[in-house]
C-alpha cells in the first residue's frame, strides 16, 4: 500500500489517497475546533489519542455487525480507510439532553430522558449543520427514504454497542455525532468518519467530570489528559 497525495484537508484531519481506489488513509492532526471553527487551538499528542480510540471503537463496530469505513490503524496518527461517497448528513445520537439540544429546549444540561433522542443535521459549515427532518433531506437529495431508515437504525444499533463498551470503561455516552457515506467498493452505506473524544459526550460515570471536548470548548483544562484516559481506560478493556 503506498500513500497518495492529499486529497481532502478539513481543520482536524487529512485524508490521503493510496494505490488501491477503494482505500485511504486518514491523518488525524493536533488540532481542535469550536463553535464551527470560531475557536481554534493546537494541543500536542491530541491527534495520536483520538486516532488510537476512534481505531478501537471503529474495530468493535465492525466485529459487532455495524459496517464502518475503518480497516486497520496504521501509525500513532493514521489509520487506513475505505474510501467513501459523502453523504452530508450528521445522524446525531442523545442518551442525555446536554449542550446545544439542552439549551435549545430549556432544560439543565445534562438532563436524563427517558429515551434516546435521534437528530438529523444538514452537515453545511455555511449553514451551521442546521436541524432538518427527513422531508427535507429528501427533497434536497441527499438520500432517499429507506437510506434515511438505514442511518437510522445503525445510529441506535452503534449507541447500544458502544453504550456497552464505555460502561465497561467506565464512562457515559451522553450523545454522539455520525456521519455516513456509501463505500466505493460496494455502494453500502456506512459509518464514514471518526468517534472519539471530539464527535461524543463522554463522562466520566463516578465524578461526571467531562472526557471530550467540551474541555476545550468550555476551556476546562486538560484536554489532552482527558483523552488519554478515555484511551488507557479501553486499552484496558479490549
Amino acid at each position: 500500500m503506498t500513500k497518495g497525495e492529499i486529497i481532502f484537508e478539513g481543520n482536524e484531519k487529512r485524508i490521503f489517497a493510496t494505490d488501491n481506489p477503494d482505500q485511504v488513509i486518514f491523518h488525524y492532526k493536533d488540532v481542535a475546533v469550536a463553535f464551527n471553527n470560531v475557536k481554534r487551538a493546537r494541543f500536542i499528542g491530541k491527534g495520536a489519542l483520538a486516532n488510537k480510540i476512534s481505531a478501537i471503537v471503529l474495530d468493535y463496530l465492525n466485529k459487532n455487525g455495524v459496517s464502518t469505513h475503518f480497516i486497520e490503524l496504521l501509525d500513532s496518527n493514521e489509520q487506513l480507510c475505505r474510501k467513501i461517497e459523502i453523504i452530508p448528513l450528521q445522524v446525531v445520537v442523545h442518551n442525555r439532553m446536554a449542550g446545544t439540544l439542552a439549551v435549545r429546549l430549556g432544560v439543565e444540561d445534562g438532563f436524563r430522558c427517558h429515551n434516546t433522542i435521534v437528530d438529523l443535521r444538514y452537515n453545511s459549515d455555511i449553514l451551521d449543520d442546521p436541524l432538518i427532518n427527513r422531508d427535507h433531506a429528501v427533497a434536497l437529495g441527499l438520500a432517499s427514504y429507506p437510506e434515511l431508515d438505514l442511518m437510522y437504525s445503525t445510529a441506535r444499533r452503534a449507541n447500544e454497542l458502544l453504550q456497552d463498551l464505555f460502561h465497561r470503561a467506565g464512562i457515559e455516552l451522553i450523545d454522539m455525532k455520525l456521519e455516513f457515506g456509501r463505500a466505493s467498493d460496494t455502494g453500502e452505506i456506512i459509518i464514514s468518519d471518526e468517534i472519539s473524544p471530539d464527535n461524543c459526550r463522554l463522562w466520566d460515570e463516578k465524578t461526571g467530570d467531562r472526557l471530550d471536548k467540551d474541555r476545550f470548548r468550555m476551556d476546562l483544562s486538560d484536554v489532552v489528559a482527558s483523552y488519554r484516559s478515555v484511551l488507557e481506560r479501553l486499552e484496558k478493556i479490549k
